[in-house]
């Protein structure tokens, strides 16, 4: 993929290797970025070039690290375990490819529960990888900036959508203050983290089968509430009710949804990132995954056994949104927090440009030298 680099705020914590210690350059100028969610381990390495970086190795495995945390407030051993495993190959990976300066972030599971940091040091000592839990404001702030290429500059205003597994993140831009900086993320005009998100929905909402059931409403519903009651936004709710504002939507269950709709026969992430769909279209796939048994589902392509139950969790986190702030264009992201992640730490790392000075000096003038 090639996406600007984009300037962000510093990080609080140096990047660290595989094994803990303070990250350097590698000889061949890679960089890494995990992401540990509540759902997937996500590892993306990539190499810098101009307007971007090019990817050299991705991983992505569904650990189900939140499983059971919403009742119980911890993390469970199994799914523990689970997350353990995949960060050993995420560890691999990066030996492999050398010495990649590496950012590795954990997100909403490891906020929440009160094992968190026990499972963070077990994750250091078994695997060498040192995560760092992120605030929900920086979470938001680097999906924004993973994602700004996929803003239509020519609208007022857009609306990111971050879906996860535990929480759900949203960020409101004025895309009119970010025209004078091409390249650049636009400001963040405000910005809302609800702790929901397709595990802790589905958890919380068991499926309850037959056409006359209440139970998709219900995930709506709860998802509306925490949105309605923002007003910080509110701002921009002219350009949403004019129709000059879109939503970009970045989750497993905003992209499963994209290639229902293109029919694809497996996924493929080419023909799904960046896909602009119409509001219709994204109520067209959830009325069809709605007359869709747990199993049939399952035996969808872009959907598969291991998002069956998760698919239409996110499907209500996006209608709830889109019935609050509505949009008749939805761009579908399969990118967010490693690709803002990577684009931060190169813009950090890349040397200051330096513009030309061309001075003339008059003829017969020496040049002043400084003493």
């Amino acid at each position: 993929m090639s996406d600007p680099p984009v300037p962000g705020a510093r990080h609080r914590n140096q990047a660290r290797t595989a094994n803990g210690s303070q990250a350097r350059p590698s000889s061949d100028g890679l960089y890494a970025a995990l992401d540990l969610g509540t759902n997937n381990c996500r590892l993306l390495i990539a190499a810098p070039r101009p307007g971007g970086f090019r990817v050299v190795d991705a991983y992505s495995r569904i650990v189900r690290l939140g499983e059971g945390l919403s009742q119980s407030g911890e993390l469970q051993p199994a799914a523990m375990d689970r997350a353990v495993a995949a960060l050993l190959v995420c560890a691999e990976r990066i030996r492999r490819r050398g010495r990649p300066r590496l950012r590795a972030i954990a997100t909403q599971a490891c906020r929440a529960a009160r094992n968190g940091e026990a499972f963070l040091e077990r994750v250091r000592r078994e695997s060498g990888i040192q995560l760092e839990i992120i605030t929900p404001q920086e979470e938001a702030r680097l999906s924004v900036a993973g994602c700004a290429n996929l803003l239509d500059r020519s609208a007022s205003a857009a609306l990111v959508l971050d879906v996860g597994g535990g929480s759900t993140e949203l960020a409101w831009l004025d895309l009119t203050a970010g025209r004078s900086a091409p390249g650049a993320p636009p400001p963040i005009m405000a910005w809302l983290s609800v702790p929901i998100g397709v595990v802790t929905l589905a958890e919380r909402f068991p499926e309850a089968e037959g056409a006359d059931s209440p139970w998709f409403r219900s995930m709506v519903e709860a998802v509306r509430v925490p949105i309605a009651a923002f007003e910080r936004a509110d701002g921009l709710k002219p350009a949403f009710a004019a129709g000059q504002a879109h939503l970009i939507g970045t989750s497993g269950a905003i992209t499963s949804l994209a290639g229902l709709h293109l029919g694809l026969p497996r996924y493929d992430r080419s023909r799904v990132d960046g896909l602009w769909l119409a509001r219709a279209d994204c109520d067209r796939m959830v009325e069809r995954l709605l007359g869709l048994s747990h199993a049939e589902r399952a035996l969808e392509p872009c959907v598969g056994p291991d998002r069956a139950d998760l698919v239409l969790a996110g499907a209500a986190i996006l209608q709830a949104v889109q019935e609050l702030w509505p949009c008749a264009r939805v761009r579908v992201a399969d990118r967010g927090l490693r690709e803002g992640i990577l684009l931060a730490m190169m813009a950090e790392r890349a040397p200051p440009r330096r513009g030309r000075r061309r001075r003339r000096r008059p003829a017969g003038r020496a040049p002043k030298v400084a003493a």
